[in-house]
């Protein structure tokens, strides 16, 4: 532009001098006026050209100018579409964190990112109980009650049910990863000892609070799995009462023994039965080893087992891909293997596989550890009824109304026992013994605390007598589902309170730590909080 400006210029110029030369006076001579006239005309013919290369300058600065208009328009219209499209992945980008958000914020929270925030294990079932609180409301008034509206009563007692919550689905997704690690180990075993002498490893069974669902699920909740074990190849377990005067029979020693194979459907290739041939170098290197590493003498030694399935555990964490997500720590324990896993957010599963035996075909194993009796020897093994109470709970989950709020009331008189003599078993003893004796239509949240009353008001009837029934000997009410000995449906009831029958001291320590539990109890509902 400043070149055309500049020729332009100069142009007027040399017209201005042309003019000027043609105003020239006459009086000059002939020659000087020739020179004159042929200096005009060259500079008319260079003014010509002059303003022909203005034109042309104008021309191409007029068609430069609008290529770079087009240029300009084109890169304004390609950043246009840059941020469009950069706004449109922002906007979905959004979206899909909203609706990630939205769709899985019940399971999801706690700053380690994924799992936790507390949801209420139920929710209430409006409209379905109406008839039934209407009767019961016309009974209260009959019965004329202390003035208050019964509908009020059943409003607070959802209340208080309401405020009683834990993490549900965090703890139904911690028994998954418990159950897939544990599947893994068993299938490495399972894989490893196909062919030999060492006790078969069956399917684990959750047992225990976390299983029967009234747990909490912080890293400190213990996620107990009862392994069986079966006889490995040419042998087999034969129960001998460890306690002769105990009835029914709840220890007992397991005897190895060699079992005849001569009859086998699909015998082993080359191997004879051990139990005909005593002099074949396989049964003697075979038996040898299993007796040395399980067994004292002849009998299965509970603390040798739990110690073989320990260094099992150390040795193949890792070798499937599931393995290697969580950080292994065998912790010490002598009848039963702890192990403590943590994934990469830091959190910790506390697992203890106990090893058991099943009773005949029944719901009662001979497990490596127990609480309901006591364990004099390392070959002692105790018949424990875990797995019959969890198929209990299962049972009644089935027929109570919708929200388990008898899971609720056990999670929460069992948090109240800390620092007392009382056991969550008796506890729990209490609850299951309602719940097969009150009609399961009150076990919802319209009725949540008067069935704690109920509980507190069992339990303390039955520290009068001093007497608590065990659940599972000598029960008419117990399930039929449920598959027990002989020995146990025939005997007679075991009193879980028989200490306190044979002690005064210990009777007035209990009635003492009732009226504690009870104090907390009370505390706790005006509160709502636990």
């Amino acid at each position: 532009m400043a070149a055309m400006f500049a020729t332009r210029a100069l142009a007027s110029v040399l017209k201005s001098l042309i003019l000027g030369a043609q105003n020239v006076g006459y009086d000059l001579d002939e020659g000087t006026e020739q020179r004159m006239t042929q200096r005009q005309e060259m500079l008319s013919r260079e003014m010509a050209r002059l303003l022909k290369e203005v034109e042309e300058l104008e021309q191409r600065s007029q068609e430069q100018g609008n290529d770079a208009w087009r240029t300009m328009l084109l890169a304004a219209s390609q950043r246009w579409q840059f941020w469009a499209i950069a706004g449109v992945l922002l906007l979905l980008l959004v979206l899909c964190w909203w609706l990630r958000k939205w769709t899985h914020e019940p399971a999801r929270s706690r700053g380690k990112e994924i799992f936790s925030s507390c949801i209420e294990l139920g929710q209430e079932e409006e409209g379905q109980e109406e008839e039934e609180q209407k009767e019961e409301a016309e009974e209260l008034q009959e019965e004329g009650g202390d003035g208050e509206d019964p509908d009020d009563v059943k409003a607070m007692d959802r209340l208080f049910a309401k405020r009683f919550r834990w993490p549900v689905q965090e703890l139904r997704y911690r028994r998954r990863v418990v159950e897939e690690q544990v599947a893994e180990l068993i299938q490495v075993y399972q894989e490893l000892s196909s062919g030999t002498y060492f006790p078969v490893m069956q399917p684990p069974i959750g047992v225990g609070s976390t299983y029967e669902g009234w747990s909490h699920c912080g890293d400190d909740a213990v996620y107990r799995l009862l392994v069986p074990l079966k006889p490995g190849r040419a042998h087999a377990f034969r129960l001998k009462e460890s306690i002769v005067e105990e009835r029914p029979k709840r220890t007992f020693r397991v005897q190895v023994q060699l079992k005849c194979t001569c009859a086998a459907e699909e015998p082993a290739e080359n191997v004879p039965c051990f139990l005909h041939h005593p002099d074949k170098r396989q049964r003697r290197h075979g038996r040898e080893h299993l007796l040395s590493v399980l067994c004292t003498g002849s009998y299965l030694d509970v603390q040798k087992t739990v110690a073989w399935f320990q260094d099992f555990v150390r040795c193949v964490w890792g070798v499937k891909p599931k393995m290697r997500h969580y950080r292994l720590k065998v912790l010490p324990s002598p009848r039963s293997c702890k192990l403590q896993l943590r994934d990469r957010f830091e959190r910790a599963f506390v697992i203890e596989p106990i090893l058991g035996l099943q009773r005949g075909d029944s719901d009662i194993f001979l497990c490596s550890r127990s609480r309901e009796a006591t364990l004099t020897t390392s070959t002692t093994w105790s018949a424990s009824c875990a797995v019959a109470e969890v198929k209990f709970f299962q049972h009644i989950a089935r027929q109570v109304p919708h929200g388990s709020y008898h899971l609720k009331c056990l999670h929460v008189c069992t948090q109240i026992l800390a620092g007392t003599g009382f056991s969550s078993a008796a506890m729990k003893a209490t609850v299951m013994h309602l719940l097969t004796t009150t009609p399961l239509s009150g076990w919802c949240s319209g009725d949540f605390v008067e069935r704690l009353k109920d509980i507190m008001q069992y339990l303390r009837c039955c520290l009068d007598k001093k007497h608590l029934h065990h659940f599972f000997l000598g029960n008419d009410n117990v399930p039929e589902e449920i598959s027990l000995p002989p020995a146990y449906e025939m005997a007679e009831p075991l009193n879980l309170f028989q200490g306190l029958a044979q002690d005064p001291a210990a009777h007035a320590k209990a009635l003492c730590d009732f009226e504690e539990i009870y104090d907390r109890l009370l505390r706790l509902l005006s509160s709502g909080q636990h």
